[in-house]
């Protein structure tokens, strides 16, 4: 009986550990949509023009 109850209390353990790990995945997740979102954001506003910007470097022939 005592291993039986080893067993739930590890089990509850990394359930919870689980959860945790999910959990700080999502916030990640959240702030770099954030970030992009609000990169994309003021790319829009400065921009005065609709085609993409030119690659710094010279064609390769």
């Amino acid at each position: 009986m005592f291993e039986y109850e080893i067993h739930q209390a590890r089990h509850i353990d990394l359930v919870r550990h689980a959860e945790e790990a999910r959990l700080a995945r999502e916030a990640v997740r959240a702030r770099r949509a954030a970030r992009r979102a609000a990169r994309h954001a003021a790319a829009e506003a400065e921009s005065h023009t609709l085609r993409p910007r030119r690659h710094r470097t010279a064609r390769v022939a």
